[in-house]
């Protein structure tokens, strides 16, 4: 599911929730698939659990916190939204407190909020006599440099084109990054999740390889960078599968490891993000 909050990022972030994740219920099959016993397993019967996710980057402001419920494991992906809560964000680095209006059912936006490179943010969610805290610092600046194209030529077929991301990472610190790739205008449904383990302090090219080659000459791309804390990358990583490239394939449902205290699932994430476009040719 491409959440409204992404959507208010990337358009310049592939989140589902149930009540139980796919591996789960694969584990459960496998579990009783020797048995002659037939096990009935309820899948509605855990009680609904409440989704926040929220963004500060150092692009300007307004940013977004949306909150829902999850629904039963047959239910369709429509996430009752939640009104009436009480958000703040706190940049506590600059002594700013920001408390978000609801624009629309579910959705918080900030009025005077904005995000700086190396400042630290909290987030303060009350709702239904609860509250959920989560704190998220941005790290410094690191830009992406260029996007260019590794192009594979298969015996038979087409040339395969794929999109390769140039950056520096900044030496002496764990850097953790996610890509988003589009190519004329849609979003690639694959989840580039990064850390700096064996790359510190480089300069960085790296294929963004998918399951399937989606881009052509002439194409319009354009990657999306957020270089964010560990918990980001622990999140996207948490409801990922690694392929055999070290790129991130979504796997939905699942329930990512949240930051949020309280027992919310979801994120608060700060990142530093950065947007190249180009043509392939």
């Amino acid at each position: 599911m491409f959440t409204v909050i992404q959507s208010i990022i990337l358009k310049m972030a592939n989140s589902s929730y149930k009540k139980i994740s796919l591996g789960m219920l694969l584990l459960i099959v496998i579990t009783f698939s020797g048995c002659t016993k037939i096990i009935d397993v309820n899948l509605n019967d855990a009680d609904p659990q409440l989704v926040i996710e929220a963004n500060v980057l150092n692009t300007p402001g307004p940013y977004y916190v949306q909150i829902s419920k999850t629904v039963n494991f047959s239910a369709n992906n429509q996430f009752p939204p939640i009104t009436g809560a009480r958000v703040i964000i706190q940049d506590i680095t600059g002594g700013v407190k920001d408390t978000l209006t609801e624009l629309q059912a579910g959705l918080y936006i900030t009025q005077r909020l904005t995000g700086v490179a190396g400042r630290t943010y909290q987030m303060d969610v009350t709702t239904g006599g609860k509250n959920y805290t989560a704190v998220s610092k941005m790290p410094a600046a690191a830009e992406l440099d260029s996007v260019s194209f590794e192009k594979i030529s298969r015996p038979g077929s087409k040339t395969d084109w794929y999109a390769v991301i140039n950056y520096r990472d900044p030496g002496g610190i764990n850097n953790y990054y996610l890509f988003t790739l589009f190519v004329n205008g849609r979003r690639i449904n694959n989840t580039f999740v990064y850390d700096d383990r064996f790359s510190d302090g480089r300069y960085v090219s790296r294929t963004l390889r998918t399951d399937s080659a989606y881009i052509n000459p002439g194409d319009s791309v354009r990657v999306v960078m957020q270089h964010m804390g560990k918990e980001g990358f622990e999140y996207y990583s948490s409801f990922s599968q690694v392929t055999g490239n070290g790129a991130l394939q979504t796997i939905s449902p699942a329930n990512p490891n949240s930051n949020l205290s309280g027992g919310a699932l979801g994120y608060f994430i700060a990142s530093y993000t950065s947007t190249r476009r180009t043509v392939a040719k």
